[in-house]
């Protein structure tokens, strides 16, 4: 009688067995492949790994057995080390792990989720790539002065698409080694993590082809989550990160599956890996020099595969030279423009209706959808406040969201107003409409939200641990005469207004323009106008937002008394009140005072001849004009509708102190006259390549007099387009 067999060993030492039956049986050589054979015959292991060893155990057999001398010794270990990789990759796919991990990654990022988005009733979440708009970036952001590898055609070539996305720095990362580490800077609500999550998700489920890109195994860390961790001096490695931590926090069905030794480590060093490091900003700010000195020594370390990471600007910029992030490319998330804000609210709207039709997609459901999307779409490109905030695809999210919650309903026409009727949307009307039995109607959810926010301001804080935002609501409650315990009011805060989202330990608002909301509205609510500081950046944002909630006479004569002349007359701007006449009449004054500080620095540069700086000054000035940082570039149409008195200011301080040698406006007469060009915004190759051999941008920069004729400004060569965009700007302006 057969005895039972019994559970057979794995795969791997089944294959260990067999060889070495073979090795004591006969050597691996032509004449002992029969009996080689005959062993794997008998056992059940799959025939393509039994093919691919002998195949391998051939080839290297004799040298495996008998090593003549140090030389074959040499060739004896080179081979060792393929049959391993070899043997390891053909067990991996026949224990289906990859398949595995990969099913478990896709599962983690399928949903489209965006942090500090409420889930309400009728309002579904769709899958990803169901809405996802590849994002546009920015090349040319990665610092002052940035210049991409000499050298080098197709990275080159870069810089002429206007449309940059993620999948060209990674189609390029096998010839460009800067590819492979790529920062990405924007600031919260701009789609980071939905980024982080499309690139991981079409390699999980191996759709990366569609966009020209070699097949890698995806691996999506958020940081927060690991980042006491990371910050310990014993923190573990990358491949003992990904196997002992990443992959037993991922969604799966059953039982964890232990990865094969060495998997994790393999891979990177073959690079065959795209890392992706989510929310460096989210680390805790005294946590981050041990994080980064952690991230730059695994970059080191596996530096053929590809490392992605994310971050909001100032926790990106602040580290100190030391301990600063060493990534090779950074790139900034460009804003929504009108085709990307369609492609969305479209593909939402019919994502919206298809689930509440039963998952129908037939012409009268889509009929639905295409009609709300059109209202909605024809709202904001109405409104230039309205597209302003659509930039922000968080922003954009929400409109779209009050938007179905309130069928018919005109949008709220002003930034302040919007925030307004989001906060009762999501403290009041939504847990009313759900007849919640909820501590948000039973006291007043939003003052004490404006007391945290204020604090949050005066702090300059962006987050706040759990612990120490408890004993704050405590406090608030109490002064406000509320009952309820601050553990239940900040729980039922985060799960059911969404206003303040949950950072692991961490505690912040969904986006940092509602805590400057908040702190504008509670400064109204207690008049406590001294709390505003006007010579703080910091404080900007919530000034101008506490303005357009109250009369702002007394404060702009604040501002002048103090001269934040800028300042003032950017609330006087921005108001729909009726200030004082008087006040009025000294603005309309102030007008030209101020605009001839603001192009004080510019005008020092050019007279004293340094070009260079006026170069890089006048960038500052037009960037921070259409309100972006430095560092970022702009999209075509803020160029195209660039302010007419900015644009001559700067030009005529160009052309009067280079002698009509520089300008904007020398280098529109250049373009259009001697090179063929149209004032469209438009690239055309042949004629760009005639205007950058005219004006001399076909090497470098030279920030000198005797460059040629419209030389200078440069900081738009990169970016051809630039050009056409100004000059078609300028022939605007002098209609």
């Amino acid at each position: 009688m057969t005895q039972p067999s019994g559970p057979k060993p794995p795969p791997n030492e089944r294959l260990a067995e067999i060889l070495l039956k073979a090795i004591s049986a006969a050597s691996i050589t032509a004449g002992g492949a029969g009996a080689f054979w005959q062993l794997f015959k008998q056992d059940d292991i799959p025939k393509a790994i039994a093919s691919a060893v002998i195949g391998l155990g051939m080839s290297y057999g004799t040298t495996l057995l008998q090593p003549l001398h140090k030389g074959n010794q040499k060739r004896l270990e080179r081979a060792g080390k393929v049959i391993d990789h070899k043997a390891e990759q053909l067990v991996t796919r026949a224990s289906g792990f990859e398949d595995w991990y990969l099913q478990c990654q896709a599962w983690d990022c399928q949903a489209y989720r965006p942090e500090g988005m409420a889930q309400h009733e009728g309002i579904f979440a769709p899958l990803l790539e169901e809405v996802f708009v590849p994002l546009g970036l920015d090349l040319s952001a990665s610092k002052p002065g940035f210049k991409l590898p000499p050298g080098d055609p197709a990275t080159q070539a870069l810089a002429q698409i206007q449309d940059l996305k993620i999948w060209h720095f990674m189609g390029k990362a096998e010839q460009n080694r800067p590819f492979r580490q790529l920062a990405i800077l924007a600031w919260g609500g701009y789609g980071k993590t939905t980024l982080l999550k499309h690139v991981a998700y079409m390699h999980a489920i191996q759709q990366q082809k569609r966009f020209q890109v070699p097949k890698r195994i995806p691996v999506l860390l958020v940081l927060r989550k690991y980042r006491d961790i990371l910050a310990k001096a014993d923190a573990p490695d990358l491949p003992t990160l990904i196997t002992e931590h990443h992959i037993p926090n991922l969604p799966k069905e059953g039982d964890d599956r232990p990865a094969p030794e060495n998997w994790a480590t393999d891979l990177l060093r073959r690079g065959q890996v795209v890392v992706m490091l989510d929310g460096f900003d989210e680390v805790a700010k005294d946590q981050r020099p041990a994080v980064a000195r952690w991230i730059n020594a695994q970059m080191r370390r596996y530096g053929n595969s590809i490392f992605m990471l994310t971050s909001r600007p100032k926790a990106y910029k602040e580290q100190d030279a030391a301990d600063r992030l060493e990534l090779s490319t950074t790139l900034w998330v460009r804003d929504f423009n009108e085709n990307q804000r369609c492609d969305f609210v479209t593909r939402w709207y019919q994502c919206q209706e298809r689930y509440a039709h039963g998952g129908r997609d037939t012409p009268d459901v889509r009929q639905i959808a295409s009609d709300s999307a059109h209202d909605l779409l024809s709202q904001i490109e109405a409104r230039q406040e309205l597209k302003d905030l659509a930039k922000n695809p968080l922003l954009l999210n929400m409109i779209v969201t009050f938007h179905r919650r309130y069928p018919g309903a005109k949008l709220p026409r002003r930034r302040v107003e919007l925030y307004r009727e989001i906060c009762l949307l999501q403290l009041r009307d939504r847990p009313r409409a759900r007849k919640l039995d909820t501590l948000l109607t039973q006291c007043d959810a939003q003052t004490i939200l404006q007391m945290l926010a204020l604090e949050m301001m005066e702090h300059k804080w962006e987050r706040v641990p759990r612990g120490q935002l408890v004993a704050l609501l405590k406090g608030y409650l109490q002064t406000q005469g509320e009952t309820v315990e601050a553990k239940d009011f900040l729980e039922q805060v985060v799960q059911i207004s969404e206003l303040l989202v949950e950072q692991e330990d961490d505690i912040e608002f969904a986006h940092l323009s509602f805590q400057e909301y908040l702190a504008a509205a509670e400064i109204a609510r207690t008049h406590k106008e001294e709390t505003l500081h006007f010579d703080d950046d910091w404080w900007k944002p919530t000034i101008l937002l506490y303005a357009a909630q109250v009369n702002p006479t007394g404060l702009i004569r604040k501002m002048l008394a103090m001269e934040a002349t800028d300042l003032a007359y950017a609330c006087w701007q921005d108001t729909t009140k009726r200030i004082d006449p008087g006040l009025a009449a000294e603005l309309e004054g102030l007008q030209q005072a101020v605009e001839t500080s603001r192009y004080q620095a510019l005008e020092e540069y050019l007279k004293k001849g340094q070009w260079q700086a006026a170069d890089e000054e006048t960038y500052r000035l037009m960037i921070t004009a259409v309100g972006k940082d430095v560092g970022q570039f702009f999209e075509p149409e803020e160029l195209l509708n660039f302010p007419c008195d900015q644009l001559k200011a700067i030009d005529g301080l160009w052309v009067k102190y280079s002698n009509g040698k520089f300008g904007f406006s020398v280098q529109k007469e250049l373009y259009l006259n001697q090179c063929g060009g149209l004032a469209d915004g438009k690239y055309r190759a042949k004629v760009f390549s005639s205007f950058f051999d005219l004006v001399g941008w076909g090497v470098s920069i030279d920030f000198d007099i005797s460059s040629p004729r419209g030389h200078l400004p440069g900081w738009g060569r990169d970016y051809v387009w630039v050009v056409s965009s100004l000059a078609s700007r300028l022939v605007n302006c002098s209609r």
